[in-house]
């Protein structure tokens, strides 16, 4: 089982076209996936944990068993906030290492990521940040990262335009798989 995150709470975000698309590309493959988009997580979820097992929401320790605790492999889509990744994605992430921590973030899991900009660098600096995020709860990060730079000319309101946007990102998926 593959987990796809669509890294931001934004909603109708161009993230979400591609989570969808990188979903698209794994069922024609046969691949298990499932989609986790933070733009459905409410931020009620993550507001409670205060650093304590006590105060965590139910619905959080729900999205971590079925996204996170219960998946090898993760496919992160982060798009570009301010040079790094999203802060709600960083936050989501801080509120899930409360609670079965070791479940959740060792034991061999792997990560593959795909930057997503307006502008010219596919979120380069963002995808080090995470990497370096993900290393330190013990996550194996593809090297290969893969950027996709000016979203804007590439994707319409629902779904990738451009022909050879979609043969990278399933030539990353594919790489992926065999990581």
């Amino acid at each position: 089982m593959i987990t796809i995150i669509s890294g931001t709470n934004r909603k109708d975000s161009r993230t979400r076209i591609l989570a969808e698309f990188v979903h698209s590309v794994c069922q024609t493959k046969a691949w298990e996936s499932q989609i986790l988009y933070l733009d459905e997580v409410p931020l009620s979820a993550l507001d409670n944990p205060s650093y304590s097992t006590e105060g965590q929401h139910d619905l959080l320790g729900e999205i971590q068993d079925k996204y996170l605790v219960n998946t090898k492999k993760w496919y992160i889509i982060s798009p570009e906030y301010n040079g790094s990744y999203a802060g709600f994605f960083k936050f989501f992430l801080d509120a899930c290492s409360i609670r079965s921590y070791k479940e959740t973030f060792k034991g061999g899991k792997k990560a593959a990521l795909l930057g997503v900009a307006s502008g010219r660098s596919g979120n380069l600096r963002g995808m080090e940040h995470l990497t370096g995020a993900l290393n330190y709860l013990g996550i194996n990060v593809m090297p290969n990262h893969q950027p996709i730079s000016s979203i804007d000319s590439l994707v319409n309101k629902t779904e990738i335009i451009d022909e050879e946007t979609k043969k990278t990102i399933k030539d990353h998926i594919i790489s992926f798989l065999h990581f």
